[in-house]
């Protein structure tokens, strides 16, 4: 396995944590058996947020290890950090890194958000007798199919997790099926539904249109958690809808900051002025000739959305899967997105099912939509209010997983 350190040199992958991956750690690590929550990216640091705060509720004596494997997820992550906790890199999954790492660490618990399948880290933990648990587990289309061809080799790695708390019924058949004891499995639901509803309604969201020198009368479509080849989709439904409605404005998240100067190109040969979000101080945006704003700044884009009057979820006009819709629905945006939402599609499901969210298929469907939601306030009132009811009759799931691994008696 050693052969594939190249090729994290090669595709860039040294990143200044990259040190941690390779298990260089601090010397003077005295966290007294603490409890380590792995979020590998983004979306699973946002999703254990609600986890940390119970687990500080359920073991305050307790300190806390945070580890990702993405920068931008370890940059989220910083928010979830207090005095006395380690925010760190996963190693990565060579045994004697891992054993390295366990030993300074020496945790008492592991979680794992969703489902991440270190053979050689879940095979060190379990042989040190330290608990593995997962929690808001899922089990993929693609991961199902990948997982199945090698049934012989996971089910004795997946055996050794002690607990598996899912998602939904489906990912608790699909475990069984990949042969893991009933037993260990059991579905207390999605935690992405436990947004702090309290903590949505503070959020100053003129302020935030007040940054964009947005008038009274302007609509703001945020396009959030886009990827590759969707902005050119995007572009040209908005280009349709500013025929229509000349003050209609649009800010465009991706996924991946990394790839604003791409967009800001695409956005100049569109006819667009780009503006990056990180600049907006320095800027004269009375000047600006027809503005297309680029998030560039991670962990922003909620606040935003708080700005937004409509909201599209990337990801999901190409196969990547689509993102998190409940985000914008907490704060009572009417939510869009794509065909391809087999990450969420549970949710997705859910919330066309009810009502509470619009699937279109490509530019044209997104500019009909969009022009239906402005010219309609009853259609925006109805799809809000549904939206908001799901949230909060499913909400629990970190309170379920929290009595989960209270029962287990770990510590």
């Amino acid at each position: 396995m050693l052969g594939y350190l190249p090729i994290y040199l090669l595709r860039g992958k040294f990143h200044r944590g990259f040190a941690r991956r390779l298990g260089f750690l601090p010397d003077n690590l005295k966290l007294d058996n603490p409890i380590w929550i792995h979020a590998v990216s983004v979306g699973e640091a946002i999703a254990v947020k609600g986890l940390v705060a119970e687990l500080r509720k359920a073991y305050p004596q307790k300190r806390l290890v945070i580890s990702t494997v993405t920068a931008t997820g370890n940059k989220l992550a910083e928010s979830l950090i207090a005095e006395g906790d380690f925010l760190t890199y996963l190693p990565l999954d060579f045994s004697f890194l891992v054993k390295h790492v366990l030993k300074q660490v020496n945790p008492c618990m592991f979680i794992i958000a969703e489902t991440e399948i270190w053979p050689n880290l879940i095979t060190c933990l379990y042989k040190q007798k330290i608990p593995v648990i997962t929690v808001n587990g899922r089990i993929s289309d693609s991961s199902y199919s990948g997982y199945r061809a090698i049934k012989f080799f996971i089910r004795p790695i997946l055996n050794k997790i002690t607990k598996f708390c899912v998602q939904s019924g489906t990912d608790a058949q699909r475990l069984q099926n990949l042969g893991v004891d009933k037993n260990k499995i059991q579905v207390t639901g999605n935690v992405k539904f436990d947004i702090n509803l309290e903590v949505v309604s503070q959020i100053d969201a003129l302020s935030y249109r007040q940054k964009l020198m947005f008038g009274q009368g302007d609509k703001l479509l945020i396009c959030g958690s886009t990827h590759p080849k969707e902005e050119e989709i995007i572009f040209e439904a908005y280009k349709q809808l500013l025929i229509i409605f000349p003050q209609m404005k649009l800010l465009i998240a991706p996924r991946h900051p990394e790839r604003s100067k791409g967009i800001a190109k695409l956005a100049v040969d569109n006819g667009f002025t780009p503006v990056l979000i990180s600049d907006i101080l320095n800027l004269s945006l009375a000047s600006i000739s027809r503005p297309v704003f680029i998030l560039n700044i991670i962990g922003e884009l909620f606040n935003y959305y708080s700005a937004a009057d409509i909201v599209f979820i990337g990801g999901s006009f190409v196969k990547t899967g689509g993102h998190n819709i409940l985000e914008p629905a907490s704060l009572n945006k009417p939510v869009i997105f794509g065909p391809h939402m087999y990450n969420f599609r549970d949710i997705s499901e859910l919330f066309l099912k009810n009502k509470a969210a619009f699937m279109v298929f490509d530019a044209d469907e997104l500019a009909a939509k969009i022009k239906e939601i402005i010219e309609s306030d009853s259609l925006v009132q109805g799809i809000v209010a549904r939206a908001r009811e799901l949230i909060i009759k499913n909400r629990g799931a970190n309170k379920r997983n929290i009595q989960v691994i209270w029962d287990l008696n770990l510590i």
